[in-house]
């Protein structure tokens, strides 16, 4: 297949999720019906096999990659790179983590639009989605059948690997897989600035930073900065629209437990009911819970952003300037060029041959 052709299959998976969300199974191909069906009993199974996939946030999901996966969007994202015709394909390793649905999926689609193949290792939490859309792009392509590749097993003959998980899963990535090209993808977190200028509307857009996933995604906004003496009013009026998030049951159980462990180590922390706001200098806030440290002016404020930087996914703020920041409420809409870690996955790929 050649570039140009790899852009049209996706954007006919694009087109089928795009179609899935409309719910309108008399609008769809003979094709597409039995793909409608297939994804609504994987999202069923998915959802009660995991009890953080909520439909509403597979579905979410879903939406997000429907967006994604244009015919515009993906000719500007390979607009810059240079494909070669003659590419001799790679086995890619992918191990994929299973915070939020689909989150390999990104991944997925660089390793096929580069041309190479894929060798996918998928978590067992996130197993019911991906091979959907696999199958429906065999259906448009039989070539895919050969591109991408299943295992449960231990990863044998692939050529590169790009592997996510925690900090003490990338040490042992980092020991296993030394001797191929990798990437190796590590904890981060997403953080936002505030001023004390936020308007109502702000801070509703910055909940879905925070909520959305139930922020187990690493661009979920785990912990704000604020100015000196704060008042956190305004901010918990604006993200009282996702109160009902506390009827979750895991959501809540995690509340529960944090709640207590903070109230017997008597920590000092406010309180709504649903979400607990603690001053904390570390950046990974556990569920339910979301840090705080304050600032005295932006100009330290960045300094110490940039010292660590490689601790960051997303920098949250209501005027978005640098590279990894992004404005109130966009954290869970990247862009296919906003890569993870800002390591250039396609650019790593190409490089391969």
């Amino acid at each position: 297949m050649t570039i140009k052709e790899r852009v049209f299959y996706f954007t006919r998976l694009g087109d089928l999720l795009r179609n899935y969300d409309t719910q309108s199974p008399s609008n769809f191909s003979e094709t597409e019906q039995v793909y409608f069906e297939e994804l609504q009993n994987k999202i069923t199974a998915a959802s009660l096999h995991n009890g953080w996939f909520s439909k509403e946030n597979i579905h979410y999901a879903l939406k997000e990659w429907a967006k994604a996966l244009t015919k515009e969007n993906l000719e500007n994202w390979i607009r810059n790179y240079q494909f070669s015709t003659t590419i001799t394909p790679k086995t890619v390793a992918v191990i994929m983590a299973s915070n939020i649905p689909l989150v390999g999926f990104h991944d997925f689609l660089s390793v096929l639009i580069s041309g190479h193949t894929i060798l996918i290792k998928q978590s067992d939490n996130d197993k019911q989605l991906l091979p959907v859309l696999c199958a429906y792009l065999k259906t448009l392509n039989a070539e895919f059948e050969s591109k991408i590749k299943f295992t449960e097993n231990k990863l044998d003959n692939f050529d590169a690997v790009i592997a996510t998980g925690s900090n003490n899963t990338a040490r042992y990535f980092e020991y296993y897989f030394k001797d191929k090209p990798n990437i190796i993808r590590k904890n981060r977190n997403s953080v936002a600035i505030l001023t004390g200028e936020e308007t109502a509307e702000d801070f509703e857009a910055l909940a879905e930073d925070i909520f959305r996933y139930y922020g187990l995604g690493c661009r979920n906004v785990s912990k704000i900065f604020v100015p000196k003496n704060y008042n956190f009013d305004s901010f918990y009026k604006g993200i009282f629209h996702w109160k009902e998030i506390i009827n979750q049951n895991k959501y809540a159980n995690n509340y529960d437990y944090n709640k207590a462990v903070y109230l017997m180590s008597e920590f000092k922390m406010l309180d709504n009911g649903f979400l607990m706001v603690k001053e904390d200098k570390n950046y990974g806030s556990p569920i339910s819970v979301l840090f705080y440290e304050e600032y005295e002016n932006r100009e330290t404020l960045q300094q110490h952003l940039n010292e660590n930087k490689e601790k960051l996914q997303c920098v949250v703020s209501k005027e978005s300037k640098r590279a990894n920041e992004v404005t109130f409420g966009n954290t869970q809409h990247p862009r296919l060029w906003d890569y993870a870690d800002g390591i250039d996955t396609l650019e790593f790929l190409i490089n391969l041959n």
